[in-house]
């Protein structure tokens, strides 16, 4: 089954939206067979990118998919024209999080307040640098709440970024109807 198939399909028999004219949500089975093939704008892109990362983490035996990185993925994918999804911003915004983790955990041992203080630092710092993104923020929790090895972390982490932008990169060429991406690089 390709992908032009299941997308040219009429959704399945059911009630119309009130007073929209607005067919119903496709059933529960084309939702998930899209989901599978990756129908479903970025949907397969995301699951591809993340698997990606799993995937050099179990070579690496790093843990590399993080979740601030799962959620980048979601906003790159879905939402490619943003600003937040461009790879300068999320390049930096993440390295920005790593940071001001780090900077915090110079100042005083991990621990909630602290992963308080490092996200709303960068939030900040990606608000001062033109490069705002949300999920960073997780990231900086995730530096002061597990403290890895900056040596072997930030450079992993840099890794991981480029290989979500690679992936929307990718993703944005392989749809015909998707917008390019990125917008911009820099």
């Amino acid at each position: 089954m390709d992908v032009e198939s299941v997308l040219s399909r009429p959704p399945g028999p059911g009630p119309k939206a009130p007073g929209t004219g607005t067919p119903a949500r496709p059933g529960a089975g084309r939702r998930i067979r899209a989901a599978v093939l990756g129908v479903l704008p970025g949907s397969g892109a995301v699951a591809a990118a993340l698997l990606a990362l799993a995937a050099v983490g179990a070579v690496l035996g790093e843990p590399v998919l993080l979740p601030s990185l799962a959620a980048s993925a979601a906003v790159l994918h879905h939402t490619p024209g943003l600003p937040a999804a461009q790879p300068r911003t999320l390049v930096l915004a993440h390295l920005l999080g790593a940071a001001s983790g780090y900077a915090v955990l110079a100042v005083v041992p991990g621990s909630p307040w602290g992963a308080a203080v490092a996200a709303g630092l960068t939030f900040a710092a990606t608000s001062l640098a033109r490069a705002a993104h949300s999920p960073a923020c997780a990231t900086a929790v995730v530096v002061v709440l597990q403290d890895p090895v900056p040596v072997r972390f930030v450079p992993l982490l840099l890794g991981a970024t480029v290989v979500l932008v690679l992936g929307g990169y990718t993703a944005s060429r392989l749809r015909r109807a998707a917008p390019p991406y990125p917008v911009r690089w820099w």
